[in-house]
């Protein structure tokens, strides 16, 4: 029934304002980040990094000692070399990748296999509200690529080709609490393409974010079949100041970056959740998390139950094969 309650990202104002209440309600915190939690020794790489959330957290697991791979569709290699002067290490290296394009996926796949062998640690960041649909050059629906399906594709060519250092690895999703809007699933139209304008920009935002964590939920279920060793996390770093709103309409965005200026988190204070998830040891021994900020909290009842989390799978196995992938 909370759920239900919590229905309040239908459109970009209502979205706004939860998004600043909900800075100022007490959370418990699931634990902290320290000083001493290092990744000396672990390679990371981070999607979408080269603004915004990615950028920072990119930033900060490297100044933790990891070696950072950096997947971004721009600012090669200027943003490398500024994520090198701000966390002072060198061992910060950018990959291109378009993941609205499924070939593009496949060449970071391979890319990744023959330049850095194994990863420890991935961390899905990337993702788009557009003002409008566009469809993509294998003739999905870009939002719907991006900000779901293209993970579900990337996740399993890295597990297929054995690119998981499996020696404590650990995935996390940047989801959102929007995945709590949708009152249910659309499968007869999963994948179909359709037209939609900023007004509809939103609530379909949400309806992805909803697949996405009910990825990550199956995702958890079967790595860690039968034994733990693989975790997967998901979470909602609040209300961000960044450029995911870079295409709402220009009568908006001054007002936009006022507001954003003004009331929502930097990058480096939003990237604290997704750092606490990638080098903490209190959630070594864990086979699913999800964080609203710093607090934990239950998904969505819909992206916890089996029987979506396998129709979902399916779908998406069926669609990857459509696309001869």
């Amino acid at each position: 029934m909370a759920d239900k309650k919590e229905k309040n990202y239908d459109n970009p104002f209502t979205a706004t304002i939860t998004g600043i209440l909900d800075l100022f309600r007490k959370h418990e915190p699931a634990g902290e980040v320290k000083p001493t939690d290092r990744l000396d020794g672990k390679t990371v790489l981070v999607d979408g990094a080269s603004s915004g959330l990615g950028f920072a957290v990119a930033v900060e697991v490297a100044r933790r000692g990891a070696k950072v791979i950096m997947a971004c569709r721009s600012g090669i290699p200027a943003k490398g070399e500024e994520a090198k002067r701000r966390s002072g290490s060198e061992n910060i290296h950018m990959l291109p990748v378009d993941f609205s394009d499924l070939e593009s996926i496949r060449k970071l796949v391979s890319d990744l296999h023959d330049q850095f062998g194994s990863i420890d640690i991935l961390i899905c960041n990337a993702g788009i509200v557009p003002k409008k649909s566009r469809k993509t050059s294998q003739g999905l629906e870009e939002m719907f690529m991006v900000n779901y399906f293209s993970k579900f594709v990337f996740v399993n060519l890295l597990l297929e080709r054995g690119c998981f250092n499996l020696i404590h690895p650990r995935i996390i999703f940047v989801a959102s609490e929007t995945h709590r809007n949708p009152k249910e699933f659309d499968w007869d139209s999963f994948g179909v393409y359709k037209d939609y304008t900023i007004q509809k920009s939103i609530e379909l935002y949400g309806y992805y974010k909803l697949l996405l964590t009910t990825f990550a939920v199956e995702l958890s279920r079967r790595l860690n079949q039968g034994s733990a060793g693989f975790p997967v996390f998901a979470l909602c770093p609040g209300p961000v100041n960044s450029n995911i709103g870079r295409e709402a309409p220009k009568i908006f965005q001054p007002l936009m970056k006022m507001i954003f200026a003004i009331f929502f988190r930097s990058p480096e204070k939003a990237s604290k959740p997704v750092i606490y998830l990638a080098t903490s040891g209190d959630v070594a021994d864990k086979t699913f998390d999800y964080l609203f900020l710093m607090s934990r909290k239950e998904v969505n009842e819909m992206a916890a139950d089996p029987g979506n989390g396998q129709r979902l799978w399916t779908l998406s196995e069926q669609l990857q094969k459509k696309l001869d992938i």
